[in-house]
């Protein structure tokens, strides 16, 4: 999800996949899937820095780079990941 404000200050947010069209006038118009419409304050140009910047966060996730450490054991030569019955 991304977060994005509404015209009267409130902050939304927004699944970028249901995103369908981005309307760049003073406000910002975006069109879902569904064909809502909302107004917006970000330009469009933020909006897909935030939709860019959202995918690669859950591309980097799905690859396992930057695996939480917690999840080691604290002795290396005692940890065995596989299950042996």
């Amino acid at each position: 999800m991304i977060k994005l404000t509404r015209l009267d200050g409130s902050e939304v947010y927004l699944n970028p996949d249901l995103i369908e069209t981005i309307e760049e006038t003073p406000d910002t118009h975006i069109t879902l899937s569904n064909g809502k419409s909302y107004l917006f304050l970000e330009p469009a140009k933020v909006v897909i820095g935030r939709i860019v910047s959202y995918r690669a966060r859950l591309l980097r996730r799905a690859s396992g780079e930057g695996t939480k450490k917690y999840l080691y054991r604290r002795d290396p030569e005692r940890y065995n990941p596989l299950c042996t019955l």
